[in-house]
């Protein structure tokens, strides 16, 4: 009879299980590598990265232009050049000058139709400046009388004139507009130049009518007296009398 097995000698008839580790072994995962496509992909965005980065450090060393708005807006100037068409010789003396603003009110409208229909009415600030000067181009021969014992002289002048006045057009605006419902429809088809033109002129003319009743006449003989006995007082004359022409 033959030996009985032992535990740790197992029979034929039941073989030994193949111990099993505490812990198994990882299944090892396939590796997935990109396409040529994304790795083109990768690459031009690369390349485009680094050459954004070279335009902006060339930009701020000032090697490259600025880039403006491609929509931005641009002004040409188309004007020719300038012609001169005229030159003269001055013979006055500007002795004094004033600014003005004057508040134009113009309105043109129909009799018996409602200003909704037809009405013209612009709202105008004009701003100017007259000159007052005195012309010393028609001086007569004997205008002038000059004594050099007494150290005297005698001045007849002409009156003081006055310029038409200046717009200064920086400071001169229209302030409103209004327009009947006809009158927007001709605007439309035509166009009237010597509108605003209309209105420059009541402005001037408003302008320069107050300049006369200003004071400016008067402040004019004073700095022509002043400015010419100064003049002949560093000659060595002591009296410089000035009379002026009746207007």
């Amino acid at each position: 009879m033959a030996d009985s097995p032992t535990p740790d000698h197992p029979t034929s008839e039941y073989p030994a299980v193949p111990e099993r580790p505490d812990t198994p072994d990882p299944v090892p995962e396939p590796e997935v590598k990109p396409s040529g496509f994304a790795r083109l992909l990768i690459f031009v965005g690369v390349v485009f990265a680094l050459l954004v980065l070279s335009c902006f450090g060339l930009r701020a060393i000032n090697v490259l232009p600025t880039f403006e708005n491609p929509f931005a807006d641009e002004t040409t100037d188309r004007s020719q050049p300038v012609l001169l068409q005229s030159m003269r010789d001055l013979h006055r003396y500007v002795a004094a000058d004033g600014t003005f603003q004057v508040i134009v009110d113009l309105q043109e409208n129909k009799d018996n139709i409602p200003d909704f229909l037809v009405n013209q009415r612009t709202l105008f600030v004009g701003s100017g400046t007259v000159e007052t000067y005195v012309d010393f181009s028609g001086l007569s021969g004997d205008a002038l009388k000059i004594d050099q014992e007494k150290k005297t002289i005698e001045l007849t002048l002409p009156a003081p004139e006055q310029s038409t006045a200046a717009l200064d057009m920086q400071r001169s605006y229209v302030v409103a507009e209004e327009r009947g419902l006809f009158n927007r429809i001709g605007d439309a088809f035509r166009e009237d130049p010597g509108k605003q033109q209309r209105v420059y002129q009541l402005a001037q003319e408003r302008i320069t009518e107050a300049a006369r009743a200003s004071g400016l006449d008067q402040r004019a003989r004073d700095n022509t007296q002043r400015m010419l006995e100064s003049l002949f007082g560093r000659l060595g004359y002591t009296t410089v009398t000035v009379t002026f022409a009746n207007p």
